[in-house]
């Protein structure tokens, strides 16, 4: 038996990247997943290559996740069509870098909008049927980015927002049987960071290749490593853990 038998599991931009680390991860463990992503496209390609295991079952939604009714509509859809939620992971993200006096007001708004107006209103919608029935599991996705990062201003304060909202969620929800935690990866090898390094006109693996020299383990990181973390803080052996943050870098630090 698999830790997530008969436990469905939300995971917002699972198409691809960390995102479809984590949907894979809980599918192997006998979760049925529900990806959530702005590209439908990818969304159906994702939901058609996850390990599902016998029983088990997965979806695809496309919606934009900063826009309220779109997202009450999906964890309805979720819980009509997989038979309830137990497990929602708010991934979805982006960056716009840039200096701050180069960063547009738009820059600003739609990393915001995209990391956090997304996750509040996720587990908004979806705290209503975890307090219901008094359990349920959520995971947020922070960033060392969080630590500071130069052009970055947004997605930084993005990031820490996220580890703030995860503490005080942990305080409210805790008497409902809600656990409710933060992962911050370190450099993880995804399309967002390859194109990072394109933007800086380095190459990719000259770009991987340097930041495993800065980290002390010397190598850099994989969706896998995140979603081994991620497995392990939706589950039941977590259960005594709440608003906490793990730092999931190879011991990288800014």
């Amino acid at each position: 038996m698999g830790r997530y038998d008969g436990r469905i599991a939300v995971i917002t931009g699972a198409a691809r990247g960390i995102g479809f680390g984590v949907a894979a991860r809980l599918a192997e463990e006998g979760a049925s997943i529900a990806v959530i992503d702005l590209d439908e496209a990818a969304a159906a390609k994702a939901v058609g290559v996850l390990p599902v295991v016998e029983g088990a079952k997965a979806i695809d939604i496309a919606i934009d996740i900063t826009r309220g009714d779109a997202v009450d509509a999906a964890i309805t859809r979720v819980v009509e069509e997989l038979g309830g939620i137990h497990v929602l992971v708010n991934n979805a993200g982006f960056t716009r870098d840039s200096l701050l006096h180069k960063m547009t007001e738009d820059d600003w708004d739609l990393v915001m909008g995209v990391h956090l107006k997304g996750a509040f209103l996720m587990t908004k919608a979806a705290q209503r049927h975890f307090v219901a029935q008094r359990y349920g599991k959520i995971l947020n996705l922070s960033s060392t980015s969080a630590l500071g990062s130069r052009g970055q201003v947004n997605y930084s304060a993005a990031k820490m927002g996220v580890q703030g909202f995860t503490r005080t969620l942990g305080i409210e929800l805790g008497p409902f049987g809600i656990n409710v935690n933060a992962i911050a990866p370190g450099f993880i090898t995804t399309e967002m960071t390859d194109d990072a390094a394109r933007r800086l006109k380095l190459d990719v693996e000259e770009f991987r290749r340097t930041r495993a020299e800065a980290t002390p383990v010397r190598r850099v990181g994989s969706p896998e490593d995140v979603a081994a973390a991620a497995a392990f803080l939706c589950s039941d052996e977590a259960s005594y853990i709440t608003g906490q943050t793990l730092y999931v870098d190879g011991g990288f630090r800014l």
